[in-house]
């Protein structure tokens, strides 16, 4: 056959496929038009169908619903755009690490609680500070009364961190912490607690929270401004990329948006675009992007809308992808991969009927496992009520157990991959998240956004939306507003603080006070004070000042001389 012949038939098969897929498209329509016409024609009219996040569900899903070229926009498990997954095998080589939240009263009392978790089969610890603490307040501060340890444990100073530790080896557990204004303090004296073990930097695994954007637009836990804190946020991108190399600088979270009232679409693109602020301050420092934004990580919370919350997960992997490579000019696979942890959604968890809270979490759980995150909180059934008991927590834990270990769900990758609405899904909120973007950069950046309120008015519309639905009666919630049968009034156990805690931890204050070199304390203090007044990285003077037990609360009130204190302006 001459090499025109071969191209003539080349030719022809290309035509008859093109036609062929015509075909199919035509009959296709057809089909769809002979079943919409049955639906119509039904005498019980369809209902209007929504998901939580208020868009409208179609009722059936095709090809049409989900055009474009797999490999563009699905690719393979560990390769770009990472929508299938961050990693190549995923859990088939190594299950997501599940990390149970856990914090309450004193040191002593919650490193009981950690080492009863290990032994229970965590395999990674997440660190529940309570109030004061989050707020960067010492448990003797007079605005901690009646706080310590009730939502949390309480930490000021290395002393607690130490104990808190105490017998668990640092160098092999990977910990998470939950702090945001404070965050740079917690952090110094989590390394200096782990340096008194006798354990480096470099051999730290583990995360610090540290996402200051999100709680000036959802949490409201912030102590500085927001320049100066951006400022210290990057301070630590900087020195744990040349001193803390496998330690997560900071957990960009979308939970406590989501929990605050945001739909799917807003915690996507409210979290991603404080991402990109993130990297972009990391990169006007001066810092190559691929040195810092492979430590980025993120949190996400998993809400009841089933099929969204999966796409959610695997949108935000495509969408950051896509930016760090083609926006930021980040060379390394490494930047490109988003990494997250997600906790199921406490909003969700109801007083009534407790015992709900546990099918709702299994299903969660299920969403976040199918949507590929690499840690997992799984909130347990009594925390509408109080911390979690014994027992309750445990439950948690062995829903993820069961879910990893039973269900098969771990032995391939992105089981729903191809389903029409799945990837139709993934496709709209990437759409809603980059509408986000552009509106973000309209309000003149994040921080901008946040200063006019932007971000707090969006979010308090969306919440509204869906309390007025369950008010309503237009959206179920099972045992509160339908199926209420009397059984929302059984009793079960809960933990009870004891209310010696704060008196116990004002006199483990009063003892630091006493036996510690006051002369260290006011030397490291006032060379931190006078540093942050310049500009050099603050993080090895903080470590000064956590190695000298100076405290929490004084440690946040130096740089808060400097600094000053934020005040949140009144948008409504």
């Amino acid at each position: 056959m001459s090499t025109t012949e071969g191209r003539l038939r080349d030719a022809d098969a290309i035509v008859a496929a093109i036609e062929a897929h015509q075909r199919e498209g035509e009959r296709l329509s057809a089909e769809l038009a002979a079943w919409q016409a049955t639906c119509e024609g039904t005498s019980k009219r369809l209902p209007f169908f929504t998901s939580i996040s208020g868009n409208e569900v179609e009722p059936l899903y095709t090809p049409e619903h989900a055009p474009g070229s797999y490999l563009d926009k699905l690719g393979v498990p560990g390769g770009f755009p990472f929508t299938r997954g961050p990693y190549a095998t995923m859990y088939r080589t190594r299950l997501w690490t599940m990390r149970q939240f856990a914090g309450f009263a004193t040191a002593e009392e919650t490193n009981e609680r950690y080492k009863y978790l290990l032994a229970n089969g965590q395999t990674g610890l997440s660190v529940a500070f309570d109030f004061p603490t989050l707020m960067g307040y010492d448990s003797d501060h007079p605005r901690s009364l009646g706080e310590v340890g009730v939502c949390g444990v309480a930490v000021s100073s290395l002393a607690d961190m130490e104990t808190l530790f105490s017998g668990i080896p640092m160098d092999e557990v990977s910990v998470s912490m939950t702090i945001n204004g404070p965050a740079i303090i917690l952090f110094c004296f989590y390394m200096a607690a782990a340096q008194r073990q006798g354990v480096s930097p470099e051999q730290l695994r583990g995360t610090v929270q540290n996402d200051i954007l999100k709680e000036y637009q959802a949490q409201h836990a912030w102590v500085f401004p927001p320049e100066p804190a951006l400022r210290l946020i990057v301070d630590m991108f900087e020195w744990c990329g040349a001193n803390a190399p496998k330690y997560n600088p900071i957990s960009i979270s979308g939970y406590h948006i989501r929990e605050a009232g945001a739909t799917a679409g807003q915690e996507l693109g409210f979290t991603l675009a404080n991402g990109f602020d993130y990297v972009r301050r990391g990169i006007a420092r001066g810092l190559d992007v691929d040195t810092f934004a492979p430590r980025l990580s993120f949190f996400f919370d998993v809400h009841n809308d089933f099929f969204e919350e999966v796409a959610k997960f695997r949108a935000a992997r495509r969408i950051w992808a896509r930016h760090l490579r083609d926006r930021f000019g980040a060379r390394s696979p490494q930047s490109w991969r988003l990494r997250t942890h997600a906790q199921t959604a406490g909003v969700t968890l109801t007083a009534q009927q407790p015992e709900n809270n546990i099918v709702r979490v299994a299903y969660q759980a299920l969403a976040a496992v199918l949507g590929g995150v690499q840690s997992l909180h799984t909130n347990s059934m009594d925390e509408t009520l109080a911390l979690p008991t014994e027992k309750a927590v445990r439950i948690a834990l062995r829903t993820q157990q069961v879910l990893a270990c039973e269900t098969g769900v771990a032995n391939t990758i992105d089981p729903l991959a191809g389903s029409y609405y799945l990837e139709a899904l993934t496709d709209r909120l990437e759409e809603e998240a980059e509408e986000v973007f552009a509106r973000v950069e309209e309000e003149g950046g994040v921080v901008a956004g946040i200063e006019n309120g932007w971000f707090q008015r969006e979010i308090a519309a969306s919440a509204a939306r869906q309390q007025a639905e369950i008010e309503a009666g237009m959206r179920t919630v099972v045992g509160v507003n339908d199926f209420v049968d009397g059984s929302d009034k059984v009793e079960i156990d809960t933990l009870q603080i004891d209310p010696d805690v704060e008196e116990r931890q004002r006199r483990r204050m009063a003892r630091l006070r006493e036996e510690r070199d006051d002369e260290r304390v006011r030397r490291t203090l006032a060379s931190l004070k006078a540093a942050a007044a310049g500009e050099e990285n603050l993080v090895p003077r903080i470590l000064e000042c956590a190695h000298a037990y100076c405290t929490l609360y004084e440690i946040r009130a130096a740089m808060e001389d400097v600094f000053g204190a934020y005040r949140e302006p009144v948008f409504f």
